[in-house]
């Protein structure tokens, strides 16, 4: 990773995504209550957010959508973590985790902060 490029490259909405994808199956409004729920209420998505990062992943072949009937009238589309997106998820945690330290460290350096004295 060169210069400033995986600060653009990291998008943790996509992270997230293929994170719960990951571990099975699941519908946009299910992915959206997981993403609350494991973040303790921290991070709170809209479909409206989550809809886009989940058609760029699909339109880059990192997950699929099948269209269930989930009742007599009622179908949901799910999404499926393709062999892609796990190459994909290991990329965007290595640049997450990179970030994250080039951060702690820039954290830890001026921690000080004002003189007091």
């Amino acid at each position: 990773m060169a210069g400033n490029e995986g600060l653009r490259r990291v998008n943790n909405i996509e992270l997230i995504a293929l994170s719960i994808l990951s571990e099975d199956d699941y519908y946009g409004y299910q992915i959206v209550q997981l993403i609350e729920e494991y973040s303790n209420g921290i991070i709170k998505l809209t479909e409206g957010s989550l809809y886009p990062a989940l058609y760029r992943l699909e339109d880059h072949g990192y997950i699929s959508s099948e269209r269930r009937q989930v009742g007599r009238r009622m179908s949901r589309i799910y999404y499926h973590i393709e062999n892609s997106g796990f190459d994909y998820l290991s990329e965007l945690k290595a640049e997450y985790e990179l970030l994250h330290s080039g951060i702690g460290n820039i954290l830890t350096h001026f921690h000080s902060g004002r003189d007091e004295s």
